[in-house]
């Protein structure tokens, strides 16, 4: 129950603090757009206006969320938004992870001290599109950026009520690291099949090594065996949000996720957030890796390998040691995965929204595009994936985020995620709890909470 009032909490006080700021306003035009549909087009209008005098110098704020955006890119964005608008400045202020939302609900209806752009966690995104929190991206304006070509997952998440609020900034993806030595000397190979890997798993396991590491609360990880399975995690109806834990495919996901856990994992049923990548790596010459196989975004590279002369990791540049690959689906091919990344959107709130507008223009721009695939973040165009190489790691990156799906675009998600309801999920199905009989409690449970209830 405390969980639960968490959630209504945090639901509340993300709509009552837009509430507030449109009655503060005087004129909720700002925070809920007026239906496209019910304005008509002008006969006589130019078709192609002039678009007046640029806007006038002034200084404009971004969140950048976590230390994810490079120092080079900073800098980068800095110097070439100044360059092309001569008179204006960009801050950049970077925000934590865990203070994200919070600080959003203070600082967005506040027009005196609103960011003017926002990074925002693609989960994170359907808890603010409802309630007027960012300003809407034209279909002219998402034409400009990229249209088609941007990540349709993230731009879903960001869409409400067939309206844009909020672009893909960067993505991320998650795939299988393992051992390829102990493989080898198991006389296993790479597995084809989502029931192959299962059983390597198990084989591989012993009483001081996991064939797959993986915390018994690791959610983000383990919804992939639903995804895989054919299942989803909510339906949506209009605007009503069921969720699906019951549906048969979820149930065999779910199962095949406890098969695999109970079978190939030591870690706790309690364990999630794990920087899984330790357990791959050797200690010292006596000590054994803790594990055989895991399963992280694949920036985990750089973090795994052998010690250099530095004391770091040489990011798996021995291959005799150390390989990786995507996580096969049931029947073959590769599984669908949960997509990590941000999406960016402009405050509703914001008083120099030309400007605003221009810096989204030079984040979508081909060389800051190809900036980011540079740096091992997923650019949003798909045109400038090549940016990101054509080693192994790139091409399993972009095979997987392909494949990938993201969480329900529903309004009360953010506020699920802030009651750890799914790590609950996931550690009562660990401990070896009937599936079916779990999936239906927490359907109950999760059904009104994904509709801010």
């Amino acid at each position: 129950m405390k969980r639960t009032r968490l959630t209504a909490a945090v639901a509340t006080a993300i709509t009552l603090a837009f509430a507030l700021a449109a009655c503060g306003n005087g004129d909720d035009s700002a925070n809920v757009p007026a239906p496209t549909d019910t304005v008509p087009a002008d006969p006589t209008a130019d078709p192609d206006p002039d678009p007046g005098p640029a806007p006038e110098g002034a200084t404009i704020t971004m969140w950048v969320a976590g230390n994810d955006t490079p120092q080079e890119l900073r800098d980068w964005l800095i110097a070439e938004f100044a360059a092309q608008n001569p008179g204006s400045t960009l801050v950049i202020e970077e925000q934590g992870w865990g203070d994200l939302v919070p600080q959003l609900i203070t600082a967005l209806p506040d027009a005196a001290n609103t960011p003017d752009v926002v990074e925002i966690g693609n989960t994170q995104t359907p808890t603010f599109t409802p309630v007027g929190a960012f300003r809407e991206i034209s279909p002219e304006l998402f034409a400009e950026l990229g249209g088609s070509d941007l990540l349709p997952s993230f731009v879903e998440i960001g869409t409400y009520d067939g309206r844009i609020y909020a672009l893909p900034y960067y993505f991320g993806s998650r795939y299988m690291f393992f051992r390829s030595d102990i493989w080898g000397e198991a006389g296993l190979s790479v597995p084809t099949t989502l029931g192959e890997f299962t059983e390597s798993a198990i084989a591989l396991t012993t009483a001081t090594q996991s064939g797959f590491a993986i915390g018994g609360q690791d959610w983000r990880n383990g919804i992939s065996w639903i995804f895989a399975h054919g299942g989803n995690l909510a339906t949506v109806e209009g605007t009503t949000w069921t969720s699906t834990l019951s549906d048969p495919n979820t149930i065999a996901g779910l199962e095949a996720w406890q098969e695999l856990f109970l079978g190939a994992s030591n870690l706790p049923v309690t364990d999630r957030d794990v920087a899984y990548w330790d357990f791959l790596n050797d200690g010292t010459d006596d000590t054994p890796p803790l594990a055989a196989t895991i399963m992280a975004p694949g920036w985990a590279r750089w973090s795994i390998g052998h010690l250099d002369e530095n004391g770091n990791r040489d990011g798996m540049a021995d291959e005799d040691t150390f390989d990786i690959f995507a996580l096969p689906g049931v029947d073959g091919g590769i599984a669908p995965v949960f997509a990590g990344g941000s999406n960016l959107a402009i405050s509703a709130q914001s008083q120099h929204p030309e400007l605003a507008e221009n810096l989204l223009r030079i984040i979508f721009s081909e060389d800051y595009q190809r900036m980011l695939g540079e740096n091992g973040l997923g650019p949003a165009n798909a045109n400038y994936t090549d940016s990101m190489g054509d080693s192994k790691f790139a091409r399993t990156m972009i095979e997987t985020a392909q494949a990938s799906r993201l969480t329900p675009a529903a309004p009360g998600w953010a506020a699920i995620e802030a009651a750890f309801v799914y790590e609950e999920l996931f550690q009562a199905i660990a401990e070896g709890g009937d599936v079916a009989a779990i999936a239906a409690e927490f359907d109950a449970r999760l059904t009104p909470m994904l509709n801010g209830n």
